[in-house]
């Protein structure tokens, strides 16, 4: 008996096998234990699970490690170097030293002390192994020695020609990492820390060019490890240092574990080459499951191998299969349409496929690209943000337990049905950002990486340090030079397989300290971020993958979700920072949060103002007033914290609305408009929240028994809230409608004006007894009046520039849900005399609990086209 799953043949029993270890599945953004999950059919290939709680095991294994591993990419095959036993280099070339002496900087001993990574000596002319001649960015030293990398304009037409292209690029050089010091000079005072980490990922980066020809070939392992086909067959390669025999199984040879038994390299990497059949046809047939079984120190033990590139879930099994996916040429999606080009200001629109249908199911990217790809065209975002892309086996954990980290979620179907949504929203204008998850992984030891080899090892840190006690799940060595090669190819291959234009980089908090930012206040003091809690090998993980992003993808997006404030997150590499280009600006919803739980009253200008404008001087911001964190079952919408019960009784047109509705839909613009406003250079929301989605998010689970016999009530594996309801946002007879039309007013007014990157910006006003916040952005004036009864006639507004204001954005317009006591046609002359500081003013009509944006009307702005 088989199932078919979009042209592949799966059986539909999977083999029996013995596994070990524990699964544990839960949310990671919950403390509670897991949840179990069963999911109902609603297509032919539609994978099930069901409860994933397996039996635990002692994790008391010893590693057996190899004190060498594989150096794929090299001059040979037999090219390497041991990761164990090398020494720290001494000394680099004159040209590229630091001006610090930070290679005899005494550092906290802790700081690196169980990474794997020490490095051989480098010779001095090392750095000659970058391909610089091929680089497609110019270098210019400046006087003061810093490093500046300007692009040379790229242009491609043709997609399918992009991967040869990158292949072609060199990542720059380090640079000095000395910039810093003048972009903030306090730094100055944690020199030593930061010298040394610098010096740190410059000895990385100097071994990877002397010993894997670069970055760019390094963040191509998937070309060496994993199953690689050639003309001849396929090969198969797997890094476990701990297993002391290995078989490749699977539907091919009738998982006979005696078929294919694989041999191992000096390294700790198997390997073994299936050749064609006679008819020249792959040894490994497209479809096929497939398993790496290996006898490791904590018994005989089935994983699906590390590198998969599809993995699903057969209906009414438990375990996920490895799946060899390699269709024929004639069926593999090809790219149409160009990357778009970088957008200067960032609106993004962040997803999750799964639960992108109004009607309660898992939908599928074929759907979502269909149907919620022009709907977010339309409402003028310019960005997706997708989450839950990479494989993870238990649905409730929202795609942040990741098992498989090269397999896109095939509960939403294919990865060439997700290649096609990339390129349909390339074809629409949108750039397309994954929510990419490098900061821990699922502990599932059945379909994940945990215990991959039978250690608590591999690609783990062993012991306390290597478990995230909160969200119950493994944490990276990111001091191994193997993880390094894993999780660097990982973000090239999502970039350069899938065209994806960039990433989200998720728990990157949780990354940067031992400590995880768990039960720690950060109050910007500098010494919390430079000193013992500091991880090092992560830090300098996140630099290494900046730096190969944006060298081999110079149009790319990296978005760091940091809540603890880290200086230097988004100054660039060379200059001694961690690369991103943006940090998510965490403090805003949490803010809104706290706010909403208050009084009108007790509302505070000074307060909302600080929070949206706190952040470090040429660090841009993604600034948001509610992500799926807020949406989640336990919190609430911002939506659903101003009007809630209220919204399922009166948001219809044809009955009155209740003083709860009316408050609500009027603070629920202002709120996204202001965040908008004055948060940052790039602004974000959830969807379904454009329009005030009345409900929560929960996922589909059962009852769980924990172990202490108490019961975590289940909510019967419903999806009636696992899906966004787009209808109420689309009804006429809906208020619904107002808020989404505002949202799609609002970015269209960004776009036409540019406001979030305007260099211009500037506070004029934040009255506590007025309740009143204006500012001026780029030509735009902004005047939010969030008093709940006072309306202000002839109410003056300061001004920079003279001449005729208009009215650009009104919340309180009848297309939006208000009231309509803005005159949107009327005109607004400046004159001269300083007011709040500003050298001109103007006098408007406030109404309350209104914004108003008025745009410097320009001469081109009053002359009308003619009608033919």
């Amino acid at each position: 008996m088989v199932y078919t799953l979009s042209g592949l043949r799966l059986p539909a029993v999977a083999p029996v096998y013995k596994h070990l270890g524990s699964t544990s599945h839960a949310d990671r953004r919950n403390t509670n234990p897991s949840l179990s999950l069963k999911r109902n059919s609603f297509s032919s290939w539609k994978i099930f699970a069901r409860n994933t709680s397996y039996e635990s095991e002692p994790s008391s294994f010893r590693v057996a490690a190899s004190e060498k591993v594989l150096v794929p990419g090299g001059e040979g095959e037999g090219s390497s170097f041991p990761t164990d036993q090398l020494e720290v280099a001494e000394a680099l070339s004159e040209d590229t030293q630091v001006s610090a002496d930070v290679d005899n900087v005494k550092m906290e001993e802790n700081s690196n002390s169980e990474s794997n990574v020490d490095f051989v000596k480098v010779a001095s002319d090392s750095k000659e192994s970058v391909q610089e001649q091929d680089h497609t960015s110019s270098l210019q030293f400046e006087e003061d020695g810093n490093v500046e990398v300007s692009q040379k304009p790229e242009t491609l037409d043709d997609i399918s020609a992009e991967s040869e292209m990158v292949k072609k690029r060199a990542i720059p050089p380090p640079g000095l990492g000395q910039r810093i010091y003048e972009i903030d000079p306090l730094l100055k005072n944690f020199r030593d820390h930061l010298d040394y980490r610098f010096s740190h990922y410059r000895k990385i980066r100097e071994a990877i060019n002397q010993y894997e020809g670069g970055l760019e070939v390094f963040s191509r392992g998937y070309e060496k490890l994993g199953f690689t086909r050639s003309v001849t067959g396929i090969t198969y390669r797997e890094w476990a240092p701990g297993a002391t025999w290995a078989t490749l199984i699977g539907d091919f040879n009738n998982w006979n574990p005696n078929a294919d038994v694989m041999t191992r390299n000096e390294f700790g990497v198997w390997e073994i080459f299936l050749p064609n059949n006679a008819d020249g046809s792959p040894a490994i047939p497209h479809g096929s499951r497939v398993k790496i079984r290996m006898d490791t120190p904590s018994g005989i033990k089935d994983s699906i191998p590390a590198w998969i590139n599809f993995s699903v879930q057969a209906p009414g099994a438990i375990p996920y299969d490895g799946i060899y996916y390699d269709p024929p040429e004639e069926e593999r999606y090809k790219f149409q349409h160009p990357r778009p080009k970088r957008p200067k200001s960032l609106r993004i629109y962040e997803c999750h496929i799964g639960m992108s249908s109004p009607e309660p199911k898992i939908n599928t990217y074929a759907e979502f690209r269909d149907d919620v790809l022009p709907r977010i065209k339309k409402l003028g975002y310019n960005a997706l943000q997708i989450m839950a892309i990479q494989e993870h086996s238990y649905y409730a954990s929202f795609g942040y337990h990741v098992t498989n980290f090269f397999a896109p979620s095939s509960r939403f179907g294919t990865p060439d049905d997700l290649k096609s949504l990339i390129d349909r929203a390339h074809e629409l204008g949108l750039v397309v950002l994954m929510d990419i998850v490098h900061s821990h992984a699922s502990n599932n030891t059945l379909d994940g990486l945990n215990m991959f080899d039978g250690t608590d090892s591999c690609y783990f840190h062993s012991g306390t340090r290597g478990y995230h006690w909160m969200w119950d799940s493994r944490l990276f060595n990111y001091g191994n030079w193997e993880v390094l090669r894993y999780l660097l190819s990982n973000a090239r291959w999502w970039l350069d397989e899938y065209k994806f234009d960039g990433f989200r980089f998720d728990g990157v908090t949780s990354m940067m300290y031992t400590h995880h930012g768990l039960s720690v206040g950060f109050t910007g003091n500098y010494s919390e971020y430079f000193g013992y809690a500091t991880d090092v090998d992560a830090v300098v993980y996140l630099m290494l993958v900046n730096d190969l992003i944006h060298g081999l993808f110079p149009e790319a997006i990296t978005i760091g979700e940091d809540v603890s404030g880290m200086p230097t997150f988004c100054i660039p590499v060379r200059d001694g920072g961690v690369g991103f280009d943006y940090r998510l600006h965490m403090a805003i919803p949490d803010k809104w949060i706290e706010i909403l739980k208050r009084r009108d009253e007790d509302w505070q200008m000074g307060e909302i103002v600080h929070t949206l404008t706190n952040r470090r001087w040429l660090e841009k911001c993604v600034s948001y007033a509610e992500s799926h964190d807020q949406a989640l079952v336990g919190d609430k919408t911002i939506a659903f914290w101003l009007m809630d019960k209220d919204m399922y009784d009166f948001m219809a047109l044809d009955r009155p609305a209740t003083p709860v509705i009316d408050r609500g839909i009027a603070l629920h613009k202002m709120i996204r408009l202001i965040t908008m406003g004055l948060g940052g250079e790039g602004y974000l929301n959830f969807m379904g929240n454009e329009f005030g989605h009345p409900e929560w998010i929960d996922f589909p689970r059962g009852e769980q028994r924990l172990p202490d016999g108490s019961v975590l009530p289940g909510n019967n594996f419903s999806y009636d809230k696992c899906r966004r309801r787009f209808d109420l946002g689309d009804a006429d007879y809906l208020r619904y409608r107002g808020m989404q039309e505002f949202d799609q007013a609002m970015h269209h007014l960004e776009e036409k004006y540019g406001f979030m990157t305007a260099k211009h910006q500037y506070i004029s006003r934040q009255d506590e007894g007025d309740r009143v916040i204006i500012f001026e952005r780029g030509d735009l004036v902004f005047v939010f009046n969030f008093h709940w009864t006072n309306s202000y006639s002839d109410y003056r507004v300061g001004c920079l520039k003279p001449g005729k204001y208009k009215v650009a954005l009104d919340s309180d317009s009848p297309l939006f849900g208000g009231f309509g006591r803005v005159q949107p046609d009327a005109e607004f002359f400046t004159f001269e005399g300083y007011h709040d500081d500003r050298p001109r003013s103007f006098m408007v009509y406030a109404p309350s609990r209104t914004a108003v944006v008025y745009a410097l009307a320009k001469e081109e702005d009053e002359a009308k086209p003619v009608e033919e």
